[in-house]
């Protein structure tokens, strides 16, 4: 187990790591548990050791102009990139928190397809691990402590805000281009006023009141 994080470093787990001989060094993490409608979506990314890891900080504080960008960044510096996506229907057989363990685990064999060294260690926002053949550590608030797994979530939210946007456009009833999904007034007065859509979570409250 990985030991003391240092409270401004964000590779200190990471730099833990390349000392104790681990050179390719994933984070991993998931966005979209809290929503109402739309997939859970998690990426995997192995940072280059080398690149200025400080730019990449938990999405949740940083604009939509800034995540593109740094998810253009991660590209343009040759990070190594896998997302995984669980439907909402999914979602529903199996509950959120499996849902989410899954995406990581999809997002992983993502990146294991599209490069040819798979991630030799794995740090995972959060309290679990999920399934797979590899060492993980999981770091609760890991996107604020875990540079790595800060750009996983700038993968993942980026990426799944684009799912929401084009659902806006085949429902845009519900304005799922403003809330992403989430369970703000204008979303649940759009679900009482007009019922779900197929890309709701059925079993979550908020909507399940109001399935037919």
């Amino acid at each position: 187990m990985l030991t003391g994080p240092g409270p401004r470093d964000s590779f200190h787990h990471e730099r833990l790591l390349l000392a104790q001989g681990y050179r390719r060094i994933a984070g991993a993490d998931e966005v979209g548990r809290g929503p109402l409608a739309g997939p859970v979506v998690a990426a995997c990314v192995v940072l280059p050791t080398a690149c200025d890891y400080t730019i990449f900080r938990d999405s949740k504080t940083l604009s939509p102009a800034r995540r593109a960008e740094l998810c253009r960044q991660l590209i343009a510096i040759g990070a190594d990139i896998g997302v995984g996506i669980v439907s909402a229907a999914t979602i529903d057989a199996i509950n959120i928190l499996r849902a989410s363990l899954e995406a990581m685990r999809l997002a992983y064999e993502d990146l294991d397809r599209r490069h040819d060294h798979p991630p030799e260690f794995i740090l995972v926002d959060g309290r679990f691990t999920f399934p797979a053949a590899v060492p993980q550590e999981a770091l609760v608030k890991g996107d604020a402590r875990s540079a790595s797994i800060a750009a996983a979530s700038i993968v993942a939210k980026v990426e799944r805000d684009a799912i929401m946007e084009e659902l806006h456009r085949r429902f845009p009833v519900y304005g799922f281009a403003r809330h992403k999904g989430y369970p703000t007034r204008e979303h649940r007065t759009a679900i009482a006023h007009h019922g779900p859509c197929p890309e709701h979570r059925r079993t979550f409250r908020g909507v399940r009141e109001f399935v037919r």
